[in-house]
């Protein structure tokens, strides 16, 4: 890949939704805003291989974007609308504050996760005009065909176009009954960017991560009390801290027990810890029960609390496990607290009951089966373990995860 090549790669990844975004609060139509906004893309990446990156590349796509959606317009107000084109071109309004927080990309936010859509609409849609990822990308994610996938984004905007959704943060008697609905997004572009579908080189994608976690500091300006926004943005925090330790120089995933712990950031695993603190201080005074983000957080919170791996309170992670099945009791909530289960109980105890309760409904599940590899090596039954690997490496999608697992299953040698 050339340095232009990466330049473009970099600029679509940090800019797209910035551009959309943009584009989406001038014409108010997401359809205008995401082909004007792909085909700045486009042009950039005919342009600059001749002239060079601009020294401002998103100022360069949004300036270009906008021309290419006002062309756009013109072309349709010759059978349409002209006063449209009018208003698209000549509007010198200034732009009035609409909702709690002046921020574009959490307009489109709340515009792609309103409670008119479905919620697999919410979260396709989000993930590409916010997230930035391609179709085949969301496709791959949500295991469907890329013309199905293609189809539930068009209706969405769709949608919002017949059923005139406001683009707009709501009002702050509505936030409440929002918020979890995009909270839920925003944790699915975080693991999207945390263990990506990609190859080697993307199997981790910090801008999506970052992404996420800038918009959920947002959503905490909105309503700061809220414990599940709170416990969110604390979880991501934590993951973060460790990004840069989870993949080895081969592209390797890196297990949590064997990173470097010495890599982390410390910053923003004291800024998660104070987060955890708070969050069990309104519980301890009274304040409602801890929902499953600020248990996850909590959780992290132990994992990141030791410099040492052998030093986990394996405990009271089982125990924050128990609250969780409480809050949560999905078999993939079960599987890791039986892999918690495996290091306070052992893996003889943590294996049956997976195959007891989870076996059915998790068999297409790579962790699953990745799990029972583990605890069946650490067993010693060999045989059983490889077949448990081989079809953990079938259904896995992250590169970096499936060269672990193939090295690991490699390593048992031949039963």
């Amino acid at each position: 890949m050339t340095d232009i090549d990466e330049a473009i790669t970099r600029a679509h990844h940090e800019e797209w939704a910035r551009v959309v975004a943009s584009l989406a609060k001038r014409f108010g139509d997401l359809d205008i805003a995401e082909e004007a906004a792909a085909e700045a893309f486009t042009v950039a990446v005919e342009r600059w291989p001749l002239d060079g990156v601009p020294p401002n590349p998103g100022a360069w796509l949004t300036t270009t974007a906008n021309r290419r959606a006002i062309d756009r317009i013109r072309r349709e107000s010759k059978r349409d609308d002209k006063q449209k084109e009018a208003v698209a071109m000549h509007d010198d309004t200034p732009h009035e504050p609409l909702g709690a927080i002046e921020d574009d990309r959490l307009r489109l936010l709340f515009t792609c996760c309103h409670p008119a859509l479905a919620p697999e609409a919410r979260i396709a849609l989000t993930l590409r005009m916010v997230g930035g990822l391609t179709v085949p990308e969301i496709a791959k994610a949500f295991l469907v065909q890329e013309t199905t996938m293609g189809q539930r984004i068009t209706r969405a905007k769709t949608k919002i176009k017949a059923a005139h959704i406001p683009y707009r943060v709501p009002e702050a008697a509505d936030l409440p009954e929002r918020v979890s609905g995009v909270l839920a997004v925003l944790f699915l572009v975080f693991n999207e960017g945390y263990l990506s579908s990609g190859d080697h080189e993307n199997s981790v994608r910090g801008d999506l991560t970052l992404e996420a976690i800038r918009l959920t500091r947002l959503v905490r300006g909105l309503l700061p009390d809220d414990g599940e926004v709170a416990g969110l943005l604390a979880l991501m925090l934590l993951i973060e801290a460790r990004r840069t330790a989870r993949i080895s120089a081969t592209g390797e995933l890196v297990r949590l027990d064997e990173q470097d712990r010495g890599s982390w950031d410390l910053a923003l695993i004291a800024e998660g810890h104070a987060l955890v603190r708070e969050r069990l201080g309104v519980v301890a005074n009274g304040g409602p029960r801890p929902g499953r983000y600020q248990i996850l957080a909590a959780i992290n919170a132990v994992h990141t609390s030791v410099r040492d791996a052998r030093d986990t309170d394996w405990s009271q992670i089982v125990a924050l496990y128990d609250q969780m099945v409480r809050v949560d009791g999905s078999p993939i909530v079960r599987l890791n607290r039986a892999i918690a289960v495996a290091e306070l109980d052992g893996p003889e105890v943590a294996l049956a009951e997976i195959d007891r309760h989870l076996g059915s409904s998790l068999d297409d599940y790579h962790a699953f089966h990745a799990t029972r590899a583990d605890l069946l090596r650490r067993l010693g039954r060999s045989g059983d373990s490889r077949a448990a690997y081989d079809k953990a490496i079938e259904l896995a999608e992250n590169a970096a995860e499936v060269a672990l697992l193939t090295r690991r299953r490699d390593q048992l040698g031949r039963s």
